[in-house]
């Protein structure tokens, strides 16, 4: 029985050691203003350690201002990363006007919305099954103007 419970703690250990895909935000910009929002594109990295492509099951993330959820949603089946390489997602996260029409006290003279966003890349490891790669990031956003509307 001795035997058994070391081969477990050592099975255990390596799983736990061993590399997973890890990722970063690299930017949260503007990327279309239309008749019902303003949606935002955040540039995600994510490096895959291993030498197969593992596939990306899905996306989600929270966009917040101020403590509130101003966007929110998932991106199913977004494709794969590509083995042994950095692998650029882009989560796009759309904020009705109504929205951002109640943030008025945060935006001060420079037109800046601060903002987390919360984004989780859920990705299939061979062995280990579904496994998400937790990110949250902190900035802040330009509101459009009224040029970037016209």
């Amino acid at each position: 029985m001795q035997y058994m419970d070391k081969a477990k703690d050592f099975v255990a250990d390596k799983v736990a050691n061993i590399e997973k895909p890890s990722a970063s935000v690299d930017d949260v910009d503007l990327k279309h203003v239309g008749r019902d929002g303003i949606t935002y594109l955040a540039k995600v990295t994510v490096v895959n350690p291993y030498g197969v492509s593992v596939p990306v099951g899905e996306i989600t993330y929270t966009l917040k201002s101020v403590d509130r959820v101003i966007a929110s949603g998932n991106i199913p089946d977004p494709g794969s990363l590509k083995g042994n390489d950095n692998t650029i997602l882009e989560v796009g996260m759309k904020v009705p006007h109504s929205v951002l029409v109640s943030l008025i006290k945060d935006i001060g003279a420079d037109w800046d919305v601060d903002y987390t966003v919360e984004i989780g890349i859920v990705v299939d490891l061979p062995v280990f099954g579904n496994f998400t790669i937790p990110l949250t990031h902190k900035g802040e956003m330009k509101l459009p103007s009224l040029q970037d509307c016209i």
